[in-house]
């Protein structure tokens, strides 16, 4: 059970998000919402639609967390023609800074016992897996 792909990944997971949680929880926010604020920052003016698709969420979840956002000061929803349109505020330009920078943290913190030739064959190994995956749209 401990050696299995489906075991490290889910432990690997575990432990981003408590990190992830904890460094975001600063700002008031949870690493649900790491993900909206990260797409919303690099696709200004995208859709709540748009959105949803890209992270392939549910529709409710996704008006709930976008909500979420919009009531906390991060985001910003407005009306363009027959869609609203998601921005970020100054205080989520702070936190999609802080969201993104907390990935490299973490590849670091969690890296940091392998030696520069391990890292790249673990990425090698992990990028032979992800054809096999589909990344969310752009």
């Amino acid at each position: 059970m401990f050696d299995t792909l489906a075991f490290q990944s889910a432990a690997l997971y575990r432990d981003f998000s408590a990190y992830t949680g904890e460094k975001l929880e600063q700002m008031g926010l949870h690493f649900g919402l790491l993900f909206f604020l990260i797409y919303v920052g690099k696709h200004p003016g995208t859709s709540p639609t748009e959105l949803t698709e890209a992270l392939r969420l549910d529709w409710g979840h996704s008006q709930r967390c976008i909500t979420k956002l919009v009531d906390g000061g991060f985001l910003t929803r407005e009306k363009a023609g027959r869609r609203y349109r998601l921005d970020l505020t100054d205080k989520g330009r702070k936190a999609f800074a802080a969201s993104h920078q907390v990935f490299f943290d973490w590849d670091d913190k969690r890296l940091a016992t392998l030696t520069p030739e391990e890292q790249e064959t673990l990425f090698t190994l992990l990028r032979k897996l992800a054809p096999r995956m589909e990344p969310p749209r752009e």
